[in-house]
């Protein structure tokens, strides 16, 4: 079983890339993030064309996140309980194969002494009480999104440069850590323990072509899917693409997980 994630950073621009990566790659699941358009431009018959599946929740100019499948999607479920009156399209949940897939799009949190920093400390609290909740019904499950969060100096291109800074702090690294603590596995940790494995690089000086990034697109797993864990790479090259995201899809191959 092929899941995928990718922020693509705008349907509206990127629709190309999806769809000829998913006629090559053929993935059973891919998980958008930052779609970027309102709920009903979804361009849902045109991948229904294409015999994928969707399920989705957009939102105008911002966020925005969408399941798209080859399988049959049920279950659907959208946002935090936690956070229910929060307008912000973040969180959408499904059942594929008997795979709970949690597709999120983080809070990005600005800078450590902003409001949007404290909406994201709030955030990952309601986040962590749903997926504790969601593991008790599932125990297939696969978190997996932009976090926003580089969980440690490895996944870091200049660690000294990014210290207590957003996404490098030692609180929202705390965060992650206790999504870990649920019973979850960083996935690509999992299958290359060390080096350097960037998902995201500014568009601004030319930091792509440097090789100079961050490594905050996850997929994190139970342990009933760890245990059939058999790869996770990095598609760096979508990333080299014209008018690309400045995320690159990752993706996990799992042996037997339905």
């Amino acid at each position: 079983m092929k899941i995928c994630t990718w922020n693509v950073n705008s349907l509206n621009v990127r629709l190309p890339h999806v769809t000829d990566w998913l006629a090559q790659h053929q993935p059973d699941i891919l998980v958008l993030q930052e779609l970027k358009l309102e709920h009903d431009k979804f361009p849902v018959a045109a991948l229904n064309m294409m015999g994928w599946q969707c399920a989705w929740s957009g939102q105008k100019t911002y966020n925005g996140v969408a399941i798209i499948s080859r399988h049959a999607i049920k279950d659907v479920h959208t946002g935090l309980p936690a956070l229910p009156d929060d307008p912000q399209q973040r969180v959408i949940a499904a059942t594929v194969n008997g795979v709970r897939v949690v597709n999120v799009y983080c809070v990005n949190g600005e800078s450590l002494d902003s409001e949007k920093f404290a909406y994201k400390r709030q955030w990952f609290a309601a986040l962590t009480d749903f997926i504790r909740q969601q593991m008790q019904q599932y125990p297939k499950l696969v978190l997996l999104g932009d976090f926003n969060i580089a969980p440690t100096d490895d996944d870091v291109y200049d660690p000294e440069k990014w210290r207590e800074h957003i996404h490098c702090s030692s609180e929202e690294r705390a965060w992650f850590q206790a999504l870990l603590d649920l019973g979850l596995t960083d996935c690509l940790r999992h299958v290359h323990p060390t080096g350097a494995h960037y998902t995201w690089w500014d568009y601004r000086g030319a930091m792509f072509q440097r090789k100079l990034g961050l490594r905050i697109d996850h997929i994190l797993a139970t342990a009933a899917l760890r245990d059939v864990l058999r790869d996770v790479q990095i598609d760096t090259e979508a990333r080299a693409k014209e008018r690309p995201s400045d995320h690159a899809p990752v993706f996990a191959l799992f042996d037997s997980a339905s």
